[in-house]
């Protein structure tokens, strides 16, 4: 259990106070599972959700932000704002974890380092729903260790939106003392459109900063748009089209010391078509085709191009078709999709491959005191053949407001094309030979739910087999990946949300802690990049207040990893609202704390940035 000292503890119980919002509102939300439609309330796996009331609250201006404010969740930023982070579940690898937009994955089977190359802006996401453990019965294979979807918004009226934001620390940046202070700068920019018949929105969202270090300025533009036609009221389609361009200095983002000059440049273009169709009282089908560019153009020497120049080109064109049929005796969910992956690469050559599964699914409410979801999902993959993933989950109702809940399933993870085919000597070589990393996990939690009050405490058991990790025996040598046996977790995980109303004032709750134990059966003359850095203990302590005009929110954060390092990290909004225009100023890592979340690249001390937002919306 946790070695926190009693002056860590208390400062942690301090800002104890999380996301003030109705608990009723959470209850009600239905799971993007793409085939079952289950409430919050009702579903039996450790899900946890972040809505777009929380986000404007919170101090965070970004995806990445938003989600290291969530329990289970290791996000370790490169570089502040957004610039580049990988994101992991439950102690997995970057690699292990699914990321979908609406069910669609996004996920890059170049290298997991892309899966955060979103081009959502905040301002454009509904809310963003985390499934930890194995997701391959509902999301088809890599969601080894869990799957993060974010779900956008659906418009009602038409309108104007600004948010404007600038930051600083008010300090010179490290190594160029004489080149003035560190600064941040964004814009987020939407209209939209509502008729009964179709509706339209478009995003514009612009980050850029001077580098809080030598070499590591970025600039990151995000379009977006989405439509909606509702053709009657059985059948509706969904479009939309994104597109990301990042640039940031690299310099020790991935070969520290020697890419000091090193840069990177990222292009994604996202978009998918999909449609829902109630062709009976009982029967719903939903068709969806998505496709995912990715542009990855990494400089190791940015003023010398004839050099090191790493270009990766890769594609992944998804169709799938879900569907769900109502019984006398409970739900079934079925569907197939196809998932066609290629890569052209300056280091990794050319290849391509392909995913095909079907599955099923059955729920049922019908036992009294019982609900019951079982399935299983089979894949076919053209360089690792034929699997198949059962799993199910089930809760007991104790009363009206005791739930015990009992979980367990499996998952695959393809090897990325990194993994398999990266040429980048001396530094990371991959492996051919790479077998595909199989999950099996099983969960008890208890839950308890009332008009004030969402709680979850559980304990998991992990197993992953053919485990890949990068590891190498000399430092002269380069990381290679391989198969290194089995990988065991056990976690014990814990949830409070509590809001309550004093006069005009509503207060929030949110208290989370996780704790993992990770086993890597590996010979102990290796150097493993995943053992050294995987988290221990996390703690998620937030608060809000929120009265008819102002809102305050405090966000505290402690992670340690199991090579000891720690830090605790406390964050703060306040925000007034005026008719049209909300003003806001944030605090960010308060107590000036240094630390290092990847690599060995210092995140920025203390932060101060204010923002202002502009929002008009047609009566009627």
């Amino acid at each position: 259990m946790p070695k926190i000292s009693s002056s860590i503890v208390l400062l942690g119980l301090l800002p104890a106070l999380s996301i003030a919002q109705d608990t009723t509102n959470i209850r009600e939300v239905i799971i993007n599972q793409n085939r079952l439609q289950i409430p919050f309330s009702k579903d039996n796996r450790n899900i946890e959700i972040l809505t777009a009331a929380q986000i404007k609250q919170l101090p965070v201006k970004n995806v990445n932000e938003a989600l290291g404010l969530l329990n289970g969740v290791d996000l370790r930023q490169r570089g502040p704002f957004g610039t580049q982070a990988d994101v992991s579940i439950d102690g997995g690898s970057f690699d292990q974890t699914l990321v979908l937009i609406n069910g669609a994955k996004v996920s890059d089977p170049q290298t997991g380092h892309h899966n955060l190359n979103l081009p959502i802006p905040l301002d454009a996401i509904e809310r963003i729903e985390v499934l930890r453990g194995p997701a391959a019965r509902i999301y088809g294979v890599n969601g080894l260790t869990g799957a993060i979807n974010i779900i956008t918004k659906t418009i009602t009226q038409t309108g104007v939106q600004a948010n404007v934001y600038t930051g600083s620390s008010f300090k010179n940046r490290d190594e160029e003392q004489k080149n003035g202070v560190y600064y941040h700068a964004g814009t987020q920019l939407g209209v939209s459109w509502h008729q009964k018949e179709h509706q339209h929105q478009l995003f514009y969202a612009k980050d850029k900063s001077n580098g809080q270090r030598y070499n590591t300025a970025s600039n990151a533009e995000k379009l977006y748009y989405q439509g909606n036609l509702d053709i009657d009221s059985r059948n509706s389609v969904t479009w939309l089209g994104s597109y990301l361009y990042n640039s940031f200095g690299a310099n020790g983002f991935y070969a520290a010391p020697g890419d000091k000059e090193s840069q990177e440049i990222v292009e994604t273009v996202f978009g998918s078509l999909s449609s829902k169709h109630q062709l009976s009282e009982r029967f719903y089908l939903s068709p969806r085709i998505s496709n995912r560019y990715n542009e990855d153009d990494y400089r190791y020497y940015r003023h010398d191009l004839s050099k090191a120049r790493s270009r990766h080109y890769n594609n992944s064109l998804s169709l799938e078709v879900n569907s769900r049929l109502q019984t006398s005796i409970g739900d079934i969910g079925v569907g197939i999709e196809s998932r066609l992956e290629r890569i052209n690469s300056s280091n990794m050559g050319d290849h391509k491959r392909d995913n095909h599964g079907a599955y099923a699914e059955f729920r049922t409410e019908q036992i009294q005191n019982l609900d019951l979801n079982i399935g299983a999902y089979v894949n076919y993959n053209s360089q690792y053949g034929w699997q198949i993933y059962p799993g199910f989950d089930l809760g007991y109702a104790l009363s009206d407001q005791w739930k015990i809940v009992v979980n367990a399933g499996s998952s695959q993870r393809i090897p990325t094309f990194t993994d398999l085919y990266l040429n980048q000597r001396p530094g990371n070589i991959g492996n051919p030979n790479l077998l595909s990393e199989d999950a099996w996990q099983a969960e008890g939690a208890i839950k308890f739910q009332n008009e004030h009050i969402i709680g979850h405490m559980g304990y998991f058991h992990r197993r992953i087999r053919n485990f890949i990790d990068w590891v190498r025996a000399d430092a002269n040598e380069p990381y290679q990946p391989f198969n290194m046996g089995k990988n065991q977790v056990n976690g014990i995980h814990m949830n409070l949300l509590y809001h309550l109303q004093v006069q005009e004032i509503r207060y929030g709750i949110n208290v989370g802690y996780n704790y993992l134990e990770p086993t890597i059966k590996q010979a102990e003359e290796l150097t493993s990049k995943y053992q050294l850095e995987n988290l221990k203990h996390q703690t998620k302590l937030l608060l809000t207040a929120q009265h008819n005009n102002w809102t305050l929110g405090l966000t505290n954060r402690f992670n340690q990893r199991i090579s000891d390092k720690s830090y605790l990290l406390m964050d703060a909004r306040f925000g007034l609202e005026f008719q049209a225009v909300s003003v806001y100023a944030d605090a960010q890592n308060l107590f000036d704390v240094t630390y290092i979340e990847s690599a060995a690249i210092p995140m920025p001390g203390r932060w101060y940035s204010v923002g202002v937002k502009y929002r008009w919306k047609k009566n009627g």
